[in-house]
C-alpha cells in the first residue's frame, strides 16, 4: 500500500475509482476488488461519490474516503469469508455493509450499528437501493441487520460473536465490550485516539487461544466515536 498515493485515487466512475485504488495498492485481493466494483458508491455517498475524500452525510458524520474503506476491508479480508459474522460500527452510510455482504454471503451475517436514527434509517434505504430485492430479502431474513445504538457497548446480543469488526470512528481507548465479542480467531480494524490528538489505525487480533495483539499501523483523522448527542449538536440535516 502506497500511502503517498492516498487522496489521489479519485475518478469519474465507480469502476475507475476501484481501478485507481487497485493500481495504488490499496486494493489487492481479487474477490475484494470484485466486491468494490459490484457496489456503486453513488448509492451511499450523496455528493462526489468517486472523489477519494470523506463526504458529509449530515449530523456531523461522514462517509470515509474510499482509500480508507479499501484499507479496512483488505485488512479484514481473511475473516470476511462466506458464513462469517461481521460488525460495522458507525454504519451510517451503509456502504461497507453492502461490500461485506458480498464477501460473507451465502451463510454469513452482517450487522451495523449507527447512533443517529436518521442516518441509520437512510443507510437502510441506500442499502436496498444498491442491492435491490436481494438486499430487502437479506434484511427480512435477518442476514443483514441495521441497529440504532451505541457501538461502544458492542452488539445488543452479547452472545453473538464476530469474526471481523470494523470501527468507523476514533476512540481514545478500545472498548472492552468490542474485545469480548471478537471471535477467537478474529480481527478488529479501529482508529484509536481522541479529538485533536494523534490517531492511529490499530489492527487488534485474537488468536485461536484467545491471545490478543495490538498492531499500530498508520496515522489517520476520524470523527469521534461519541454519544448521539454529540452528533445531533453538530447539525440536524440529512444530506440526500
Amino acid at each position: 500500500m502506497r500511502h503517498d498515493m492516498a487522496w489521489r485515487c479519485s475518478a469519474t466512475t465507480n469502476s475507475g475509482l476501484v481501478d485507481n485504488l487497485a493500481s495504488s495498492g490499496f486494493l489487492t485481493t481479487p474477490r475484494v476488488i470484485s466486491a468494490f466494483k459490484a457496489t456503486d458508491r453513488a448509492h451511499f455517498s450523496p455528493r462526489k461519490p468517486y472523489d477519494d475524500a470523506p463526504q458529509y452525510l449530515g449530523f456531523g458524520a461522514t462517509i470515509s474516503a474510499p482509500h480508507m474503506h479499501a484499507a479496512s476491508i483488505e485488512s479484514l479480508a481473511q475473516y470476511l469469508q462466506p458464513g462469517a459474522s461481521v460488525l460495522d460500527i458507525g454504519s451510517g452510510s451503509g456502504y461497507l455493509l453492502a461490500i461485506m455482504t458480498k464477501l460473507v454471503m451465502p451463510g454469513g451475517r452482517v450487522c451495523g450499528i449507527e447512533h443517529v436514527k436518521e442516518l441509520n434509517d437512510a443507510a437502510v434505504k441506500r442499502f436496498i437501493a444498491s442491492e435491490g430485492q436481494m438486499g430487502q430479502e437479506l434484511i427480512d431474513n435477518g442476514s443483514v441487520i441495521f441497529h440504532c445504538g451505541d457501538g461502544r457497548d458492542g452488539w445488543p446480543d452479547h452472545d453473538l460473536k464476530f469474526d471481523a469488526i470494523h470501527v468507523g470512528a476514533a476512540i481514545p481507548v478500545v472498548p472492552e465490550p468490542l474485545i469480548q465479542i471478537l471471535k477467537a480467531p478474529g480481527k478488529m480494524f479501529i482508529p484509536v485516539g481522541g479529538v485533536g490528538e494523534n490517531q492511529y489505525i490499530y489492527e487488534i487480533a485474537k488468536d485461536s487461544k484467545g491471545k490478543i495483539t495490538h498492531d499500530q499501523k498508520f496515522g489517520v483523522s476520524y470523527v469521534p466515536l461519541s454519544d448521539a448527542g454529540y452528533y445531533y449538536s453538530r447539525g440536524d440535516r440529512l444530506v440526500e
